[in-house]
């Protein structure tokens, strides 16, 4: 495994004083970068909005003059493009196949961000030969262009939504008012400190779909109280969303809803939590190469 961990670093070491002048899907010019940020966005339960979140949050950090890439890490269940109204060609699995190059299966859309399509891509990892890994990570090294990148997990407690968690930069936890998305909720941060209790992680939790602001923080204050006595583990109160018609109107049609209504409340809220996110500098996890020695290195 050490032998292996050697080859990613050198991968890595080999593409950064490499070629810089390509680009997400398209040319870019060549400058000195610091490295991405990645942000994972998860639940303990699907239906509470996590993947629109994910993308109203992208849209946002393009808006600040970001270069974004979203990727679909939904094992099962990929939507980010159904969100968008797009159906990508190529997906990850292409790439891993050596069918594609990821800068094939990149796809531009008409908000300013990029995404990558998940499909069944990321549950062939495990199954892999080093030579595949090896490409696979010569592949993705084409997101470090990327200064945003935000991963969409699927919903609850898989081995691959915890490595995603653990390899981030922020690790964004969504969740409702709801009694079961609360249990859900403390049940996955519940995990992630029974699993990596030398992470020192600290995560973010996001109160999505409230009336009022002191709803969220009732639910906020609850979480992080009980988190931090009984599991030692701080989470950090990042922000709410309110419960805004915009959204399911956006949904329906098929249209992020910062896009739809800049000025609705939602969209308000989602400029909020990223400009927060903003403020911080978040965890330093060593970037896309911390991230896949995580993927490739973990033992299940």
């Amino acid at each position: 495994m050490e032998d292996q961990a050697e080859k990613l670093r050198e991968i890595m070491r080999q593409k950064s004083e490499g070629d810089q002048s390509h680009s997400i899907g398209a040319s870019h010019s060549r400058r000195e970068k610091s490295k991405p940020r990645i942000i994972t966005v998860t639940s303990g339960k699907g239906g509470v909005g996590k993947t629109n979140i994910a993308l109203n949050m992208a849209l946002a950090y393009a808006r600040l003059g970001k270069k974004v890439v979203v990727m679909d890490a939904d094992l099962g269940l990929a939507n980010v493009n159904v969100i968008l109204r797009m159906t990508p060609r190529y997906n990850l699995y292409h790439v891993i196949r050596k069918q594609k190059t990821m800068k094939e299966i990149i796809t531009e859309t008409d908000y300013g961000i990029s995404i990558v399509a998940g499909a069944s891509g990321f549950s062939k990892i495990a199954n892999l030969s080093e030579e595949e890994r090896l490409y696979f990570i010569e592949e993705l090294e084409i997101l470090s262009i990327a200064d945003i990148i935000i991963i969409d997990t699927s919903a609850g407690v898989s081995n691959n939504v915890l490595d995603f968690i653990a390899a981030a930069d922020d690790a964004v936890i969504i969740t409702t008012p709801e009694p079961t998305a609360i249990t859900d909720a403390y049940g996955i941060i519940k995990i992630i400190a029974t699993e990596y209790d030398d992470l020192n992680l600290g995560l973010q939790l996001v109160v999505n779909r409230v009336k009022g602001a002191g709803d969220a923080k009732k639910v906020a204050d609850r979480m992080i109280t009980i988190a931090g006595q009984f599991l030692n583990l701080k989470v950090d109160y990042l922000g709410f969303i309110y419960e805004d018609p915009i959204v399911s109107q956006a949904v329906l049609r098929q249209k992020p809803f910062l896009a739809e209504d800049p000025r609705s409340k939602a969209s308000i809220c989602i400029q909020h939590i990223v400009g927060k996110l903003e403020k911080t500098e978040g965890r330093k996890t060593g970037g896309l190469s911390s991230m896949f020695k995580r993927l490739f290195g973990r033992t299940h």
